[in-house]
């Protein structure tokens, strides 16, 4: 687990600094069934749990990240620290379909 908590001590300050968003995590975001804010994404970049970790993925290392946004709902976030910076890659609500109830293990 200490992979876990170095990148998510790289996330935690780099989201202090700033938070780039992609444009799918725009897309997504904004999507009228979702609608999730930035400010949802950044409680999550702050405050919330790594559940998968993709070191060696083409954009740089990234992780999903679980939190919870308005009315208590899950919320996904796949992103990526840079030394200045972290990149939002997408952001979702979890399908059931998907994830089991705790929506950090897949189904």
């Amino acid at each position: 687990m200490s992979v876990f908590n170095d990148v998510l001590a790289l996330v935690r300050v780099s989201a202090k600094k700033k938070r780039l968003f992609m444009p799918h995590a725009l897309r997504q975001m904004s999507m009228p069934h979702r609608m999730i804010t930035t400010d949802e994404v950044k409680k999550i970049l702050l405050k919330g749990e790594i559940i998968e970790d993709y070191s060696d993925d083409s954009r740089g290392h990234s992780c999903l990240m679980l939190g919870f946004g308005e009315e208590n709902r899950p919320i996904h976030v796949v992103c990526s620290p840079k030394k200045d910076y972290v990149a939002v890659i997408t952001a979702y609500i979890p399908s059931n379909n998907e994830w089991k109830d705790d929506y950090k293990t897949r189904r």
